[in-house]
């Protein structure tokens, strides 16, 4: 079984803003496969169903995404997962808007929902999908990841969109490594 987890914020407020970007994938892989029947568990709405043949259970933590550990602690010790299993989506202010970058491991990258996560798990050992929001510049960065797209970022997204889901897919059918090595180009 796998468990993806894409961050956000919870509420209409908060609905399509730069720190949404984990939530705006997991809409879409949702979509892409029919997943439908939203069930409120893990401080989180979940879905389950199965992508290439293999189950899956996409969560949202509602907790907000500073306090995303304590939703991804509890679905990860609830399904007794292995952290290889669990793959985090989520925003980064490191990456320009439009990249994706799939690591199978590492730090929290100044990302709070991250360090939560790592936190509640004892250690940074679980793969992340980042998708890039561009740099704040000289907007402090809460303000700027709770900020909406601009219209030229929204036309980057559309695509790294997709391709996020397209990492998530095959890192469910071929691993961590295969999808790195297909998704991490600098091609983007």
């Amino acid at each position: 079984m796998k468990l993806i987890v894409g961050l956000g914020n919870p509420g209409s407020e908060y609905a399509n803003t730069r720190h949404n970007a984990g939530y705006m994938a997991l809409d879409r892989l949702a979509r892409r496969h029919n997943f439908t029947g939203v069930r409120h568990k893990f401080h989180s709405g979940v879905l389950d169903g199965a992508i290439a043949g293999d189950k899956c259970v996409l969560m949202q933590p509602t907790t907000y995404v500073n306090r995303s550990g304590l939703a991804v602690g509890e679905a990860v010790a609830f399904y007794k997962l292995e952290l290889a299993d669990l793959l985090i989506v989520v925003d980064d202010v490191a990456l320009p808007c439009g990249r994706i970058r799939l690591r199978p491991s590492g730090g929290a990258g100044g990302h709070n929902g991250l360090t939560d996560i790592e936190r509640a798990l004892g250690g940074d050992q679980y793969p992340r999908l980042r998708l890039g929001i561009d740099e704040p510049g000289p907007i402090p960065q809460v303000d700027y990841v709770l900020g909406r797209f601009t219209p030229q970022q929204l036309a980057l997204l559309e695509p790294a969109l997709e391709r996020a889901c397209d990492a998530v897919e095959c890192w469910i059918t071929q691993g961590i490594a295969a999808a790195m090595t297909r998704f991490n180009s600098s091609e983007q």
